[in-house]
């Protein structure tokens, strides 16, 4: 009986952090500045907060952040 209860628990909890919300985005442009523009207008759109994940740096930026509510 305890085990059904505990795997109760952890199906609930499980499915309260599936209900949040977490999406990759990514940004090309000619300087981290204007790429991490372009990740907040992306976070701002979709009402969401945002931490950038990654940068490279070439002749150009490219950006990656996760976006969450």
């Amino acid at each position: 009986m305890k085990s059904i209860k505990t795997f109760v628990a952890v199906a609930a909890l499980s499915l309260i952090s599936f209900g949040s919300f977490a999406q990759s985005v990514s940004a090309t442009a000619s300087t981290i500045d204007r790429a991490e523009a372009k990740i907040a207008a992306q976070a701002a759109e979709q009402g969401a907060s945002y931490k950038i994940t990654s940068a490279q740096f070439n002749n150009r930026v490219h950006m990656t952040a996760e976006l969450t509510k």
